[in-house]
C-alpha cells in the first residue's frame, strides 16, 4: 500500500472488480481513454490478468485502486508499467466521474511518482490525449513535461531523467 494525503493506493485485486465497475461506469469517462465501461465479470477477468503480472519478464506491472479514507470507497486507479532495463516507468491514472475535480488523480499520481523515484526509476512517462486538459494538469503536477513525440494520437510526457539511462 502507498499512502497519500486523503487516499490509500491499495494493490489491485480481482475482488475490487464489482466496486470498480461502478466507479468506471460512466461512458463519458472513456471519451479520452477509449473503450467502454466493462461489466463486473469482464473487469474481474481483466484484473485477474493484471494481478498475475506482465507476461514479459522484462516488464513489471504495478496497479493500485484508490481508496478514499473515511468513507472507504474506491474512487479510481493508478498504474505503472516499469521497464527496469530502460530505467523507465509509464504512468496512467483514472478517477471516476463523481470524484473528479477534487485533486484525487493528482494526489494519487504524485504518490505513485514519488514511490517510483524511490525504486529508483530514472524516467517517468505518461501519454495524454491532446484535448485532455485535466490529465495534462496531473502530468504537470507529477513533474512531467510534454515532448514533441506522439503515440496513438497522444502526447508523450516525460520527467527530467534523474540519472543517465543506459539507453539514452
Amino acid at each position: 500500500m502507498i499512502a497519500a494525503r486523503r487516499l490509500d493506493l491499495v494493490p489491485l485485486h480481482p475482488s475490487h472488480a464489482d466496486e470498480m465497475a461502478l466507479v468506471l461506469a460512466d461512458p463519458a469517462l472513456h471519451s479520452f481513454i477509449g473503450g467502454a465501461p466493462l461489466p463486473p465479470a469482464a473487469l474481474r477477468a481483466r484484473y485477474e490478468r493484471l494481478a498475475a503480472g506482465s507476461p514479459d519478464p522484462a516488464v513489471v506491472w504495478a496497479n493500485w485502486v484508490l481508496r478514499l479514507r473515511g468513507p472507504g470507497c474506491l474512487v479510481g486507479a493508478v498504474q505503472a508499467t516499469i521497464t527496469p532495463a530502460l530505467d523507465r516507468a509509464e504512468l496512467a491514472w483514472t478517477v471516476g466521474t463523481p470524484w473528479q475535480g477534487r485533486g484525487f488523480a493528482t494526489e494519487a499520481s504524485r504518490a505513485l511518482a514519488d514511490w517510483l523515484r524511490l525504486l529508483p526509476v530514472g524516467l517517468l512517462v505518461a501519454h495524454v490525449h491532446p484535448d485532455h486538459a485535466a490529465s495534462a494538469a496531473v502530468a504537470t503536477a507529477c513533474g512531467l513535461r510534454p515532448t514533441p513525440d506522439r503515440q496513438d494520437g497522444e502526447i508523450r510526457w516525460e520527467s527530467t531523467p534523474l540519472r543517465r539511462s543506459p539507453t539514452r
